[in-house]
Formats: structure tokens, C-alpha cells, sequence
């Protein structure tokens, strides 16, 4: 089953829903109910966190690729370097962001798993919001809690005072 972008009259608690954004196609909003409805996947994230020291956690979740695809990004999907122009912006509720490229999530390119996580540690992130899960990293840095956007853009406006 594939959740549907939903509207914020909903009641669904603010924590508990995400803004896609950018270059899409279907940009809108998800619920943390939305992304449980989506294929799950379950990594083990351990990193090294500046303030706490090393922290380990299970998360659930779906593929970060998956839940903006479903946004439906503008690239073409069967060009390979169209995709690779793109970026995806994750932004947290207390303002902390992080950008990956397409091609680190891509499947055909990185494949890295990385999750729209809506468990850690067997408890349900439903007030909490999802987070960004970055499997591998060494530091939590791309950890993003309560995630309010997820914005995809093309990278066209950082080259274009360029004149080659």
C-alpha cells in the first residue's frame, strides 16, 4: 500500500507530519502514519556524538530514496545524469539540516540505506516526528531529529554565474 500525501487539517500532530518540498512533481505533506504505511526497512546506527559520547540505536523505517521518489523528483528517472544533479535537504524542528546528494541514496549510484526513521529502539516516533538516520557515519552530525522538511532540489542555481 502507498500512503498518499495528506493535508494538514487532518488533526495529526505537527511532530508527527513533514513537508516534501522542491523540485517535485507532488510535493505535500506525510504523517509518520503515512511512512509507517510504506515499506520498512531496520538498521543499526552507531556514532559519536560531541556532547554524549557514543550512542547506539535500532531504527525503523522507510528508504529516504523511496519516500522522495514518491514525491515524484523532476529529473528523468532513466537518465542517470540527470539524477545526479539533484540534492535532498532534510531539516529538523529545532532548525538542524543536513543535504545528502541523490547519487549517495541513489540504488544504481551510493545505495545508501539511509532511513525516514519512525521507530528507535522499538518505540514508535509518532510525537516525536521521524528522523534522518544516516547508517555509518562516524559522528552524528546527519542525524536529524523531527524532521518538518525534506526538500529535493536540482543544483542548477549554484553553477549559474558560471560562464564557461
Amino acid at each position: 500500500m502507498q500512503p498518499t500525501l495528506i493535508d494538514l487539517t487532518d488533526g495529526v500532530s505537527p511532530r508527527a507530519r513533514m513537508r516534501l518540498a522542491g523540485d517535485l512533481r507532488a510535493p505535500g505533506e506525510l504523517s509518520v502514519a503515512d511512512l509507517r504505511a510504506m515499506p520498512q526497512r531496520q538498521a543499526e546506527a552507531t556514532f559519536l556524538c560531541r556532547t554524549s559520547g557514543v550512542r547506539r540505536h535500532h531504527f525503523t523505517g522507510p528508504l529516504l530514496v523511496d519516500v522522495a521518489r514518491m514525491a515524484e523528483p523532476t529529473f528523468d528517472a532513466s537518465g542517470r545524469k540527470d539524477r545526479l544533479r539533484f540534492l535532498v535537504s532534510v531539516l529538523g524542528g529545532d532548525g538542524h539540516h543536513a543535504v545528502l546528494s541523490w547519487g549517495e541514496i541513489d540504488p544504481e549510484f551510493g545505495n545508501a540505506e539511509v532511513l525516514v526513521a519512525v521507530q528507535m529502539d522499538g518505540r514508535d516516533l509518532d510525537e516525536q516526528g521521524p528522523h534522518l538516520v544516516v547508517p555509518g557515519d562516524r559522528c552524528g552530525g546527519r542525524h536529524i531529529s523531527r524532521i518538518v522538511e525534506i526538500r529535493v532540489c536540482a543544483d542548477a542555481h549554484m553553477w549559474s554565474d558560471r560562464h564557461f
